[in-house]
């Protein structure tokens, strides 16, 4: 008999290949980056850019749920008029969206 014929038929005991063994875990990885990482990434990305056109006469909101209309723009410090007389000096990462024109519920990014 020769050496073909004595190789021992594929069964449960056989080794797989390591690709087959990564494929789950590099799919894994992927199902993470697409449904958590991109989507953090982009809105990290919108509200930098948010940040960075804010000029006077923008209606705000701050993550301390502080609602005001920016007064003047500094380098990092934003001067927001919340009342008649009354301006607040916050940083502008301080800053997490602007409020829609007609109402007061704020659309972030």
């Amino acid at each position: 008999m020769g050496p073909l014929l004595m190789t021992p038929p594929p069964g449960p005991n056989q080794v797989s290949p390591w690709w087959m063994q990564v494929l789950p875990l590099v799919f894994i990885v992927g199902i993470f980056y697409f449904l958590l990482f991109r989507p953090a990434r982009k809105r990290q990305k919108e509200v930098q850019k948010m940040i960075e056109d804010l000029k006077p006469g923008d209606k705000v909101i701050t993550s301390g749920g502080v609602l005001g209309t920016v007064a003047a723009v500094d380098r990092n410090v934003v001067q927001l008029r919340i009342a008649d007389k009354v301006k607040i000096d916050i940083t502008k990462s301080s800053v997490v969206g602007l409020q829609e024109p007609g109402g007061s519920t704020p659309t972030e990014g």
